[in-house]
C-alpha cells in the first residue's frame, strides 16, 4: 500500500475570497507493475507558465505522465520500494510512467531505474532512505535530505528494508546534454 499525506490545495470562491479546495490524501495514486511496490501520487500538475491560478478542477487527476508537459510542473510523491521486496522491468517500468526518456540498455545495466528527464527536479526525502546513482558515482539520500536533479542520468536504489518516500517537483526544462 501506498503512504499517503494530506494534501491541501487552495482556490478562490465566487466572491474572490481564498478558500480550501481540495483536503485529501491525493487521489490520484498509480501502481507501477513492472516495479512492484512503486507508487507515484500525482498531487498537482500545470501545463503552462505563468501557472493559471483559477478554476476549481482537481488539476492532478489525468493520466500518469513521467515528464512535465512543455512550460509545465508536475507536484509528487514517488514511494521506492526495497529492492529485496521487488522485481523489475526496465522497459515496462518508463512505457507505465508514460515516459519519453527511455533507459537504453547501458543504462539498465547500471540499474533499471536509470533515467534522465527533460525537466531540473526538486526533491525532499520525506522518510527512509535510498541511494541516487549517477553514470559516475552515488550518494545515500535520507529523511530532510534536498536534491536539485538537474535532467541527469540517474537511478533510485533502495537497499533498506523500508519504502523511501520522495517529495518531487518537476518543471520542464531545455533537455541535459
Amino acid at each position: 500500500m501506498p503512504m499517503t499525506v494530506n494534501r491541501i490545495v487552495t482556490g478562490h470562491n465566487a466572491e474572490g475570497k481564498s478558500t480550501i479546495l481540495f483536503s485529501d490524501n491525493g487521489t490520484n495514486v498509480t501502481h507501477i507493475p513492472s516495479w512492484k511496490g512503486l507508487y507515484v501520487t500525482e498531487l498537482w500538475v500545470t501545463n503552462e507558465t505563468p501557472a493559471d491560478n483559477s478554476g476549481h478542477e482537481d488539476r492532478s487527476l489525468r493520466p500518469m505522465r513521467h515528464d512535465p508537459a512543455p512550460r509545465g510542473t508536475i507536484f509528487r510523491l514517488v514511494e521506492i520500494p526495497p529492492e529485496s521486496q521487488t522485481t523489475f522491468d526496465a522497459v515496462g517500468i518508463f512505457d507505465e510512467l508514460g515516459s519519453e526518456n527511455k533507459p537504453t540498455s547501458e543504462d539498465s545495466a547500471r540499474h533499471p531505474s536509470m533515467h534522465k528527464t527533460n525537466s531540473i527536479d526538486y526533491l525532499v526525502v520525506i522518510s527512509g532512505e535510498c541511494i541516487m546513482g549517477m553514470d559516475e558515482g552515488e550518494i545515500v539520500v535520507r529523511q530532510g535530505d534536498c536534491i536539485v536533479q538537474r535532467g541527469t542520468n540517474h537511478a533510485w536504489i533502495n537497499k533498506t528494508d523500508k519504502p523511501c518516500l520522495l517529495a518531487v517537483i518537476l518543471i520542464d526544462a531545455v533537455p541535459a546534454p
